[in-house]
């Protein structure tokens, strides 16, 4: 993949928390959006103190500034697609989803259901679950759950294509519009994503990589997915294409830090210095 020609700007509103090592949350967003020519606009849910080991603490931005964020956004710049990320509390759930409904109408819009932290640490409240479940996934052009996140949406148990299926019709019953349930969890040399919607089900297939170096692999997917989309992709080229990506950029990462290190975000720009 080179670098984006003659294709539409794209504005992509990322709700999100922030991620101090640059791999992931946010700061992958902006990357991500950027590197395909999308245009990235930000409203930051949560501080992280995080590196390539875990989070170490979380610092919450007060839900009106979280909303204020939003709106100076929508208000202003407008948006063609939004893409959420960690949305921690019932609070900040129930907030984005009011700003969504209230300044949007047939956006695109990606949620990231996001739970876990590579490193383990919870990024989603307990109690936060059924607010999600009830109130943002219904809204949902797209969620791209991972296997842990799907089995509990779907409170189910997932461990190959056919569970994968099966919970993505389960979670489409919910009210989305397309359900794209990440198989890196699963074990094997393949990696299947299942893409589930009310006409089809596609399985999309890649050979694993054998390395450490995933951290931000789901915020880039979703930021990926919905670049594309607010550039007019439709919803199944732009899962596709999305993959592409970001399957380079896990095979090109850079090696940085003593855990889970972050992607190359960056690597259009050194097929471009190739050619």
């Amino acid at each position: 993949m080179g670098l984006v020609k003659n294709r539409a700007l794209g504005r992509v509103l990322i709700v999100a928390g922030s991620d101090s090592s640059g791999g992931a949350g946010v700061q992958a967003d902006i990357k991500t959006v950027t590197m395909l020519g999308g245009y990235a606009a930000t409203a930051i849910i949560a501080v992280t103190v995080q590196d390539t080991l875990g989070v170490q603490a979380i610092h919450d931005i007060p839900v009106d500034i979280i909303r204020g964020q939003m709106r100076a956004v929508l208000e202003d710049i407008g948006a063609d697609a939004i893409k959420t990320g960690m949305l921690h509390t019932v609070q900040v759930i129930e907030a984005v989803a009011e700003e969504i409904d209230a300044h949007t109408e047939d956006l695109p819009l990606v949620v990231d259901p996001v739970m876990r932290a590579k490193g383990g640490a919870a990024l989603l409240e307990p109690e936060a679950v059924a607010a999600l479940k009830k109130i943002l996934l219904p809204m949902a052009t797209l969620i791209t759950p991972n296997i842990p996140e799907a089995a509990l949406l779907s409170d189910m148990f997932i461990d190959d294509v056919d569970s994968q299926r099966r919970a993505g019709e389960r979670l489409l019953a919910l009210g989305c519009e397309a359900v794209l349930i990440k198989g890196g969890h699963a074990p094997g040399d393949m990696i299947h994503d299942v893409l589930v919607t009310q006409a089809s089900v596609q399985v999309m297939s890649s050979p694993r990589i054998d390395t450490p170096h995933t951290h931000g692999t789901g915020c880039t997917l979703g930021s990926a997915i919905a670049t594309l989309m607010a550039q007019g992709m439709a919803l199944e080229a732009a899962v596709a294409e999305a993959r592409g990506y970001v399957h380079e950029a896990i095979r090109t990462a850079p090696g940085f830090g003593k855990g889970h290190g972050p992607l190359n975000h960056m690597h259009p720009l050194d097929r471009l210095d190739g050619e």
